[in-house]
């Protein structure tokens, strides 16, 4: 069985400790267990429930309510809480949070979908599910989360991505180029999807070469396809490399090479003329912009 302790509980639900202590004295839906040494902690049922009641809280519910409400009445009240337009951002997060612990891919679904009619899939993508894998990085660092349940998040999220990417038009053929790919021992790829989308939005010839990619291989691509640009990402911790990695890429080529990932590998980049370090999705619609009107990465 999954545990979590009081300020894991605290985190992932935004309900304060001293809350969850009144609501354990005062109503009989939450009672935690405890370890030998007399510590508290809460089950996967629990922290379920706990979810669904702070989205319900914060919106206006009285716990006394929701105590006396069957699991299935409060989901139908969460439903209505996450479908109304005036959702708090938070409330979002924890609805997704819910759907990967259940991994309930319906309820995904209906919380992406009513983002994207509201705002647009980029801003859904970079607003609400670029904070939420950030937030359920909680549940991740803390192997919380089973293995399955980050995968079946990340592959509906990817799914989600590979789709909208198909439905954009085919660049000219004499639109710039880009190659996107991750090196070998990278494979998160969904910010390199997120990258290809975005580019191929804005008019650029992709080419995806998704993820553990030999870097000769990746020299063979630039002398057949010529691009303007090259583009990866760093996740994985590997700052010893880093460096070697991008001199080896830039060797024998004149190409701009476009880099992002986690802050740690970021900040050990050595700076170089034509080397572009990308720090947002937006940063990088601003960089495709200049290259493509023209503009060299160093001016």
């Amino acid at each position: 069985m999954i545990t979590y302790s009081v300020a894991q509980v605290e985190a992932l639900t935004g309900i304060k400790a001293h809350t969850l202590r009144i609501w354990e004295r005062r109503y009989d839906f939450l009672q935690p267990e405890r370890t030998p040494t007399n510590i508290r902690y809460y089950s996967d049922e629990q922290l379920k429930k706990l979810l669904n009641f702070g989205i319900l809280v914060r919106n206006g519910y009285r716990v006394s309510k929701l105590n006396k409400m069957s699991n299935e009445q409060v989901y139908e009240e969460v439903s209505k809480v996450l479908a109304d337009p005036g959702s708090e951002r938070s409330d979002e997060m924890k609805g997704l949070t819910l759907s990967m612990l259940e991994m309930n891919e319906e309820d995904f679904d209906d919380i992406f979908e009513r983002q994207v009619i509201r705002k647009g899939f980029f801003r859904t993508i970079t607003e609400t599910i670029y904070p939420f894998l950030q937030y359920v990085g909680v549940l991740w660092t803390t192997n919380k989360a089973m293995i399955a349940q980050e995968h079946f998040i990340s592959n509906l999220i990817r799914q989600k991505l590979i789709a909208a990417i198909e439905r954009l038009s085919i660049p000219s053929k004499d639109a710039p180029s880009i190659v996107i790919f991750l090196l070998e021992g990278e494979e998160h790829e969904i910010g390199l999807l997120l990258a290809s989308f975005v580019a191929k939005e804005m008019g650029w010839n992709v080419y995806y070469l998704g993820h553990g990619v030999p870097i000769p291989n990746i020299k063979k691509i630039i002398d057949i396809v010529e691009p303007k640009l090259l583009m990866t990402m760093f996740v994985t911790p590997k700052i010893h490399k880093v460096n070697a990695f991008i001199d080896e890429i830039l060797s024998g080529n004149d190409v701009p090479f476009a880099i992002s990932g986690s802050t740690e590998n970021l900040d050990a980049v050595s700076e170089s003329e034509r080397l572009i370090k990308v720090t947002s999705p937006l940063d990088f619609q601003t960089h495709l912009a200049r290259i493509k009107n023209g503009v060299t990465a160093q001016d």
